[in-house]
């Protein structure tokens, strides 16, 4: 104790001054102690919990008569008058019997019972979280009814809640203590990087569904809150420690650690201060699918196919018609006319891919995460009113899967906070800042430490020139393939050597796609936001109103956007207001709520919300709601201004200036088009791919028959008519029902959303020169724009771009889902949820057009605990399983395979040293299984834990 208060001084320079001490007991009606109970002064915030015997001790600078309060989750609150300045308290709390009694603020930005929400919530308690058998409490999430996870690494896991997400999932919003956790650079959570400690945590909220009516554009499609512990109410020293180990076949056991230490103290009613730290290391799941990324076309397509390019294999993406090979060698002089002549006839009309390396050679597959963040809190009036200044920082490693699989190695993120809130409002300012470190794309890094020992052109080359001779020679096309693959092979730097370990550093610390693949990051996003509920000073209803303004800072110095030489500036800013009235001896309740939003290059948008819940039964436990909002999702930054080349495509956004700003040089290799162009390059930029160019599917259509019949190909063309990216709208339609009979809670949801403008991707194939038709004809002549695009697509002189856009059909979702808790006898609770999702999009009007669904259409989860099996012993075992479902994303297309999970644990709480010991294993049958196309296999994962002071 010595070393903690001298600890508590040096870091926060005060001195306590309390000068009333109440001691007490708090217990259940079974005269069980009850831990973790809130015990405070009534009217004030400042307050103890119980230890793990149900006991505390309570200073403050306050002289008796005052009264205090004590409240726990699942028991109604009590309040005790205190005359004495040592009285010693004795408390028995009442049960009230089901969460649907726990307070919500998030649904409607005021305090509430959870059945009396407007909307479908869910919520994880510190109780949920000490019971858990997930590694870590946001693992545990994975559990809650309409969570899907996506997860890109063992530390980097993406909340899905009602569909349409990636990894990276730009309609989904996370807060934590009102920040938002997004990357100013990516505009998505990376999971819980720069998130919280579980050690820290008071609750967590989860609003699946539209919320742009209160939260604004990015809570699209869901929003999760994750609230922190106060340092005036949760005090002292508390840690963990965890050790284990996870296995995969592909990568074998590993060991796995995570540790964490909070440390909290009010030094007067005035003044308090927290800091917490944690830090997880460990192996991550190995990447290892080496099917072909066409895996719909070439099902069974393995590493012997002249063109494979596998899906966790990269540098095999420099992929070139290998006949057009000769027409480069001609113009460099390698050949004569002759020779052309010859090879023309023998080299076959259809592309080859270099060999790559496999993801495992690229990365060395560890995860990192440590996470540091404290806070100052001050009440200048010993009240409600609070300034807290908060600053996070997170550093780590991790893989994120966009367009290509990313390694985040060093990446750091870091959020400072200055607050001022009270009983009725809020205002607030934040900044996010990052760094990229040393990260870098995968891609890139297989490309270039691929062209470090030999360039494309001279592979090709010899390739080209070998499988000539070898046919020549007698050899059939596969043993053709074969040698030029052996012959063009010669020289190739093997992972494991240190030529190729001084090759692949020189390339991840190159940012110049030509040559290298480190990702530069250096952007910020500055937030202000402010919230005031007039229900003191207007009895007739309560009204709040609110707004907010963010602004980014974007710097990836010409890496992913097209900001090379200048930052990108982009402004938003939204306002909202809401009335909330209870009719009927307060049996019905009436929630409107109106925001409206302006970003920079759009117009403004109204987001409305009506919503009614009726509260039926003497006891009000039934409670039947329903809801209409529209929401919208502005266009991310990525969306609008990104400018990254990916090695298959150029990934470009669509605002008007950026079409500007990216411009490119590229080579012209054919005769015929640098006659056209008078040269052997040309420039294009954003407008050519946005106006000037040919659908992706008609330009593969035209490449399959162009060599036998080029006048049926040519009319099989389509020219690619796409709008620039626009605000993206819902309706949101939803009826549910919560309710309690006796020991069994229940709520059933149904939703029904449709999207219009939904925002998407379109890849279209851009000729260097001529002009993009519908159907133009071949034998119009060499000056004719329509055949000379032929020309260009003919002779490879193209440009793929992935453009962001909006489909013009509507896309509509509708979803179910039933969740209940049942409490038993002798302590054993029982809880389970299913959900129901689909959507309907109709392809056949957009054949380009990708809504990226990516969610199982069954869900069912299960539970069963019990935190007090016999004396100080509790348990948990949870199982979770899935329907397959098919995955669409930037990065690889395919289908997901069922799975079926099972995790548990048991845990130990020794009430001298106030800790608890838990052993817990996730996915305890074995069976590897799958979430993002792409991402490594989950194995197992088994851990024991100690934790002090929870």
């Amino acid at each position: 104790m010595k070393i903690y208060h001298l600890f508590v001084t040096l870091l926060f320079c005060a001195v306590s001054m309390a000068q009333t001490t109440i001691t007490g007991s708090v217990k259940d009606s079974k005269n069980e102690p009850v831990p973790a109970a809130n015990v405070k002064v009534a009217g004030e915030s400042s307050g103890t919990v119980t230890d793990a015997d149900g006991k505390f001790t309570l200073k403050v600078s306050k002289k008796p008569p005052f009264t205090i309060e004590i409240s726990s989750i699942g028991f109604a609150a009590q309040k005790v008058q205190i005359t004495s300045a040592s009285q010693n308290v004795s408390v028995v709390l009442q049960n009230e019997d089901t969460r649907l009694e726990e307070i919500v603020v998030s649904a409607s930005r005021t305090p509430e019972r959870i059945k009396e929400s407007p909307v479908t919530i869910e919520r994880m308690t510190v109780k949920d979280i000490k019971k858990t058998a997930s590694p870590s409490f946001y693992d545990g999430l994975e559990n809650l009814k309409e969570v899907h996870m996506n997860t890109s690494s063992m530390s980097f896991k993406s909340i899905n809640t009602r569909g349409f997400a990636t990894v990276a999932n730009t309609r989904f919003m996370q807060l934590v203590d009102g920040m938002d956790n997004s990357s100013p650079l990516l505009n998505f959570v990376l999971g819980n990087l720069i998130g919280i400690s579980e050690l820290d945590v008071q609750s967590v909220e989860l609003l699946p569904g539209a919320s742009s009516a209160l939260y604004g554009a990015n809570a699209f499609n869901g929003i999760l809150f994750m609230n922190s512990k106060s340092p005036f109410t949760s005090q002292g020293i508390s840690a963990y420690a965890k050790y284990g180990q996870t296995n995969q076949k592909a990568a074998g056991a590993n060991e796995y650690v995570d540790y964490g230490v909070r440390v909290a103290h009010a030094f007067t009613k005035h003044f308090a201060a927290k800091a917490n730290f944690s830090f997880m290391k460990g192996t991550d799941w190995y990447a290892t699918d080496y099917r072909d990324k066409d895996l719909v076309n070439n099902i069974g397509m393995d590493r012997s196919a002249p063109n494979y390019n596998g899906i966790n294999v990269y540098g095999d993406e420099a992929s070139t018609n290998i006949r057009g090979v000769a027409t480069g060698m001609l113009n460099a002089g390698v050949i004569t006319p002759a020779q052309f002549s010859v090879f023309q006839q023998i080299l076959p009309n259809y592309n080859v891919s270099r060999t790559g390396y496999n993801e495992v050679d690229l990365t060395d597959n560890k995860v990192r995460n440590a996470k540091v963040d404290f806070s100052l809190h001050f009440k200048p009036w010993g009240d409600d009113n609070e300034i807290i200044w908060q600053s996070k920082f997170g550093f780590g490693n991790t893989v994120y899967q966009g367009a290509n699989r990313y390694y985040l190695n060093g990446f750091f993120m870091q959020q400072h906070k200055l607050e001022l809130k009270g009983k009725n409002y809020f205002i607030r300012g934040y900044f996010t800042t990052e760094d990229g470190g040393n990260s870098y794309d995968m891609l890139f890094t297989g490309l270039n430490v691929n062209r470090q020992w030999k360039s494309d052109a001279t592979w090709f080359g010899q390739y080209a020139a070998t499988y000539v001779q070898s046919t020549l020679a007698g050899a059939t096309p596969t043993q053709a393939h074969a040698a030029a693959r052996n012959i063009a092979d010669t020289g190739r730097l093997i992972p494991g050597t240190p030529e190729f370990q001084a090759a692949f550093n020189r390339v991840i610390a190159d940012s110049d796609v030509l040559t290298g693949s480190k990702l530069v990051d250096d952007s910020k996003l500055y937030h202000s936001d402010a919230n005031y509920n007039f229900k003191d000073l207007i009895k007739f209803a309560e009204i709040q109103v609110g707004g907010s303004f963010r602004m980014y800072e974007l710097n990836s110095l010409g890496r992913i956007y097209t900001d090379k030489g200048t930052d990108i500036l982009y402004r938003e800013h939204g306002l909202y207001t809401q009335v909330q009235k209870k009719f009927m001896e307060d049996r019905l309740k009436f929630t409107g709520s109106v925001r409206y939003d302006k970003s920079q290059n759009f117009d403004g948008n109204f987001s409305p919300r009506v919503s009614l819940v009726y509260s039926a039964g003497e006891q009000k436990n039934h409670n039947f709601r329903g809801s209409f909002q529209t929401g919208f999702r502005n266009p991310t930054t990525q969306d609008q201004y990104i400018g990254f080349n990916v090695g298959s495509a150029v990934l470009l956004g669509s605002a008007p200036d950026n079409l500007i700003r990216y411009t490119e040089t590229l080579p012209v290799t054919s005769a015929s088009g640098q006659a056209i162009v008078g040269g052997t390059s040309t420039t294009i930029n954003g407008n050519n791919a946005y106006y000037n160019s040919y659908t992706a599917s008609s330009a593969s259509q035209f490449a399959a028959l162009a060599s036998t019949d080029p006048v049926a190909a040519s009319a099989l063309l389509r020219k690619a008519n796409v709008n620039l990216v626009k605000p993206e709208t819902v309706k949101a339609f939803e009826l549910g029902y919560r309710g309690q009979i006796k020991n069994l809670s229940y709520d059933l949801t149904g939703y029904y959303n449709i999207y219009n403008d939904f925002i998407g991707n379109i890849n279209v194939v851009t000729p260097l020169y001529g002009t993009a038709q519908d159907a133009p004809n071949p034998l119009a002549g060499p000056t004719n724009p329509g055949a000379q695009s032929i020309d260009a697509l003919a002779t490879g002189n193209t440009r793929v771009f992935q453009l962001y856009t909006n489909t013009d059909v509507e896309v509509r979702s509708l979803g179910f889902g039933a969740g209940l808790n049942y409490k038993l006898p002798r302590n054993f609770e029982v809880s389970a949820n299913y959900n129901y999702a689909q959507f309907d999009f109709d392809q056949g009007k957009d054949p380009g057009f990708e809504a990226g669904f990516n969610t199982p259409k069954h869900r069912v989860k299960a539970s069963i605990s019990n935190d007090k099996l016999f004396k100080n012993f509790g348990f948990n075992i949870s199982g979770r399983w899935n329907t397959g479902y098919q995955w669409e994303s930037t990065f690889v297309d395919g289908y997901i395979n069922e799975a079926t999970v099972f995790d548990a644990q048991i845990n130990y709480n020794i009430p001298k040293l106030k800790a608890i010991i838990k052993l817990g294993a996730t996915n305890l049958g074995g069976k590897e299984y799958q979430q993002v196309l792409g991402a490594g296999f989950i194995g197992s994962q088994y851990f024991a834990s100690l934790t002090l002071n929870p």
